[in-house]
């Protein structure tokens, strides 16, 4: 039986306002193999970048991995570790009776890559020297002042 590759990624976002022009920024790490991603979006939230530097990264791996993902927001790592976010997918993407859960788009495509790797997120401090936590923040940044920057389509 194969072993799983062992993926370690960091991931951060950030936004110029909230929402404003937003940011994403990853490391991923394997063995000696290292890749940096970013992208960036004209109007988004925080949240939506937290969830899309996730995202970007766990597709950038091409096959199945056993991963740690990093990151700061508690927004990202409690909806998946407490089950929040599955519990608004069964519940046709709904917090309670009354309250429409935010980004169904982003958390669909984050659980169906859950589903595609073994995936642990770890909350780590923002902003407390952390090596890989601060390059994405750097990238998401950076990304956020880009020119040009595509619409967020599920934020419109």
């Amino acid at each position: 039986m194969n072993q799983l590759k062992q993926v370690i990624i960091y991931t951060d976002g950030a936004c110029t306002g909230n929402p404003g022009a937003g940011g994403y920024g990853a490391v991923l790490i394997y063995g000696e193999h290292r890749q940096e991603i970013s992208g960036g979006y004209k109007l988004t939230t925080n949240n939506r970048m937290e969830m899309m530097a996730a995202i970007a990264a766990l597709e950038a791996l091409e096959q199945k991995c056993a991963v740690t993902l990093h990151s700061d927001s508690k927004y990202l790592v409690d909806a998946v570790t407490k089950g929040w976010a599955k519990r608004w997918q069964a519940n046709g993407w709904k917090r309670n009776k009354k309250e429409k859960a935010k980004n169904p788009d982003l958390w669909q495509k984050l659980l169906d890559l859950c589903k595609k790797h073994q995936v642990d997120f770890v909350w780590v401090k923002g902003h407390a020297g952390i090596p890989e936590n601060e390059r994405c923040d750097t990238l998401a940044v950076q990304a956020a002042q880009g020119y040009n920057l595509p619409p967020d389509e599920g934020y419109m």
